[in-house]
Parts: C-alpha cells; structure tokens; sequence
C-alpha cells in the first residue's frame, strides 16, 4: 500500500490558509507530486445555510454533526482517490476533524465521536502532521481583515481580534498531543510564513532541508505563564549510527501520552534529514533496551503557548540537570525580532551553542 501522507492546515481566523493552499500545489506540483485537497467542511454548511449561531439547539447539533461525518467521509474518498495515482501524491484537508471540537462543548463532542464511531485519540492521529497557521489577530493585526470570509464573524475590532485569539488557541489546544503539531508563526514578510508550511510540508514527505538553528536562550521566568499548554517530557537517545541521532520521547499531560521515536541523519555538511514515528507503549519500552549508555535520560517540564503572533517553548530541566531553563521560538526569521514576553528575563543567547543541544545536555559527565 502506499504510503499516502495526510497534512492538516489549521489556525486561527485570518492566518493565511487559502494563500498556503495555493503555495503548496503550485510548489509541489513543480517537485513531481499530485497534490490533493479536502475543502473546509464548516465553511460549505456555512454557505449552504446552516449556522453554529442559530437559537436552534437541535439544528444547531445536527449541523455540528454533519460537519464530523462529512469531514471523515470526504477524508476517506480523497485517500481512495490519491491510491490511484501512480505519482507521489498527499493530502492537505483544510482543517481536520480536532477543529470541530474547538467550537462546541466537550460533552456535545464526545457524543458526537460516539456517533460516528470514533474517539478525540484516533481523530488527532489519522493525520501524518499538523501545520497551525496563527492568527493574524495575535502579532499580525494590522492584516487582520474579514473581507476574504464572508462567513467569519470575528470583526476586525478590539472585541473580533480578542475572539479570534481565543478561537487560535482554541484549535491549537484541540491539537495539542499530536506528535507533528508545528505553530507556524506570523511574520513581517508573509512570504516567511508560507516558506516555513513549505519546509514543514517538505519534512514530513522525506525531502532534505537545510540545516537551521532554532532561536534558543536561557532565560528566568520573572512572572506567571500566561494561559498554556504544559507537558512532562522524558527523553532517552539510542545508540545511532555516526551522523545520525536517534531519539524516544515521552510527552505528557492531563493523562494522556505520546510516544514518538526521531531520526536526525546528516546527509551533507548543510542538509539533514529528519523522520518522525509515533509509537506504542509496548514498543516504545522496547526500544528503551537500546539507550546510549553514554547519555542519560532527560526529564523536563514542557510550557508552550503563543505571544505576539510568536510561538514559544519553556523547559524546565529536571534531569541531568536541574538548574537550567531554555525558552526556544521556532520559525522566527535570521532577519526579525523575537517577541520576547515580559514575564521573561533572557540571561543568555545560546542560538546554535552545541553545548546547549539536548543530545549534549545528557551526556554523561
């Protein structure tokens, strides 16, 4: 059988979605893939009539309910269809089934997964990866408009921007747990951002990338977190061929896990090569009998959240060592700023510092 991948682009409203979309099947399609395209299912019952604004509580459910079994059912016919090809080929679904559970009550969604047969764990992890286009409403205001979605009822006021930046975290907390979730940050130049979905796009179908530090320091934390997603990570390497590291990661949190085993290969001295597996319990304490018996394992506490249109990561490590936290901002272009928040205090720039890489941190002294 094929390996077909299955991409979701997702975000907040006003994140550039529609523009990605043509990015993508014009660039790939010049690198020799088919490229397939699953519409966005709320959108066509939106325009079609029905609205999540209705006082119908009945029609209301219904809706939300045809939107689930439409998106699983037009999912499936385009995987049917990208079997046929004979070209590479994937999927990108504009929007997954996770993003219908940011918009109704967590009982309504867990009856209508009931219904269809399904549950929120098989429908985060039938995709391959998922791309979070933040939105402009966080970072990007000044780009912030309504008029490409006569559906969208976010204004471009102070009340429709603070709507639509409760609604992006909304959908990226509805896809927290998936082992390829990537926030795709707002940038000065939205070339910056549609050439990150380009290179995230290009790591999950196996293509080299360059070789690229992301923005890394070491920081204090001088005031409370704001509204964030926090996770227990246990990290073990595994002994590897040279040029090549291989990493098993454990995540955590309100009692879910994610086990996802790594492949870093370098490739040549400006390429590398990445692939990722989620994996089971039971393989995932398997493959613990082959850990690097020169690196110990690594436990931190994960604290991901979103400010100014900015993607951050704080962890703080507990082992092997215990007085260290490192905040990283991914996508953040050579050339911008990074939007630092004010609850942190930067002690150090250690961009691209190989005693700060976590392969490094757990050598054993």
């Amino acid at each position: 059988m094929k390996d077909i991948k299955r991409i979701v682009l997702t975000g907040g409203p006003c994140a550039g979605k529609t523009t990605a979309l043509v990015r993508i099947i014009e660039h790939f399609s010049n690198l020799g893939f088919k490229v397939f395209t699953v519409p966005e299912v709320p959108t066509l019952y939106s325009q079609g009539g029905w609205s999540y604004l209705t006082p119908n509580p009945k029609l209301y459910y219904e809706g939300e309910l045809a939107i689930l079994e439409t998106q699983l059912a037009l999912e499936d016919s385009f995987m049917r269809l990208a079997e046929t090809c004979t070209k590479p080929t994937f999927l990108v679904c504009d929007r997954g089934t996770m993003d219908i559970s940011a918009y109704i009550a967590p009982e309504m969604w867990d009856e209508l997964c009931q219904k269809c047969h399904t549950d929120t764990n098989q429908l985060r992890h039938r995709y391959d990866a998922v791309l979070h286009l933040v939105s402009a409403a966080d970072g990007a205001e000044q780009y912030y408009t309504v008029a490409t979605n006569a559906t969208r009822y976010e204004q471009a006021n102070e009340e429709g921007l603070r709507l639509a930046r409760d609604l992006d975290k909304k959908v990226n907390r509805a896809w927290t747990g998936h082992p390829h979730l990537r926030v795709i940050n707002n940038h000065d130049n939205f070339d910056t951002k549609l050439n990150r979905v380009l290179k995230e796009i290009s790591n999950v179908l196996g293509i080299p990338q360059p070789i690229e530090d992301e923005r890394t320091y070491i920081v204090e934390l001088t005031g409370p977190l704001p509204e964030c997603v926090e996770s227990e990570i246990c990290q073990t390497y595994l002994v590897a061929d040279p040029d090549c590291e291989v990493r098993l990661r454990r995540r955590s949190w309100h009692g879910e896990v994610v086990n996802v085993h790594k492949t870093k290969k370098r490739i040549s001295a400006t390429e590398v090569l990445e692939t990722e597996r989620q994996v089971s319990n039971a393989l995932y304490e398997s493959l613990l009998q082959q850990a690097d018996p020169y690196r110990a394992t690594i436990r931190k506490t994960r604290r991901s959240f979103i400010w100014s249109g900015q993607y951050f990561e704080v962890d703080s490590f507990h082992e092997p060592v215990n007085d260290l936290v490192i905040l990283e901002t991914k996508g953040v272009a050579q050339q911008e700023s990074v939007n630092f928040p004010p609850f942190i205090r930067v002690l150090e720039d250690v961009t691209g510092n190989p005693q700060y890489y976590n392969y490094n941190i757990a050598l054993r002294k």
